[in-house]
């Protein structure tokens, strides 16, 4: 089975920063993409930020000069997202995406993380 674990939420003032990390475990997958997106309360679930695996990167309006995606595709499989000047707007839950290519099926399938939760008070 392949798991998303991610880590790094928490409660931040206003200007603060915060970094987020996803890893992903198991076996038999390489990866095509990974990023994350939010979810604040009544609220769709939109795209923040993303990585290729040859490192292209995509980054909401709302976000960008402010955060940074990177990743490691060595042993970690591991997607970051350093966030800073954090605005009380960006309170959502975080959910790590990935676009996964899967030998078990000889394509390509996406996987979705728990969400941690990222408050930034005013």
């Amino acid at each position: 089975q392949v798991q998303l674990v991610e880590s790094g939420g928490g409660l931040v003032q206003a200007g603060g920063s915060l970094k987020l990390s996803c890893a992903a475990s198991g076996s038999g997958f390489s990866i095509n993409a990974m990023g994350w997106y939010r979810q604040a309360p009544g609220k769709q679930r939109e795209l923040v930020a993303t990585i290729t695996s040859s490192g292209q990167t995509n980054y909401a309006d709302s976000v960008k000069g402010r955060f940074t995606i990177s990743r490691d595709n060595g042993a970690k499989n591991t997607v970051y997202l350093q966030m800073n000047s954090l605005k009380p707007e960006d309170t959502a839950v975080y959910i790590c995406y990935a676009d996964l290519w899967r030998v078990a099926i000889f394509g390509s399938q996406p996987y979705w993380g728990q969400g941690t939760q990222v408050t930034v008070s005013s």
